[in-house]
């Protein structure tokens, strides 16, 4: 069924939040960027605790996930689990959001 417009460019019928909230991210075209920091933001939900504790900064850049930890034995098991990060990561937000994970 498809959906009627007014003659203000509305939609005549509701339409949940979380559907209007996508318009907006398309509409301003803020999709990857409002992905990119939902990531950064969800790092201790997603690794746990006694990494997030452990990572001193995190950022994106150019699709790849800049990690830099305090930890040196951490920093060298996370460097060998970079794939499955990847793997976690899409997995979390049914998209991969980045290519490449970069621990330092």
């Amino acid at each position: 069924m498809a959906q009627r417009k007014t003659p203000f460019g509305r939609k005549s019928e509701p339409e949940t939040i979380g559907s209007a909230i996508q318009d907006f991210l398309k509409a301003f075209k803020i999709e990857d960027r409002f992905a990119e920091t939902n990531l950064v933001n969800s790092w201790e939900r997603v690794m746990g605790a006694p990494i997030a504790k452990r990572t001193e900064k995190i950022y994106i850049r150019d699709k790849k996930l800049f990690v830099y930890l305090t930890s040196a034995p951490l920093r060298h098991e996370l460097n060998m689990q970079r794939d499955k990060i990847l793997v976690m990561l899409t997995k979390e937000f049914g998209q991969p959001i980045v290519n490449e994970v970069i621990i330092k």
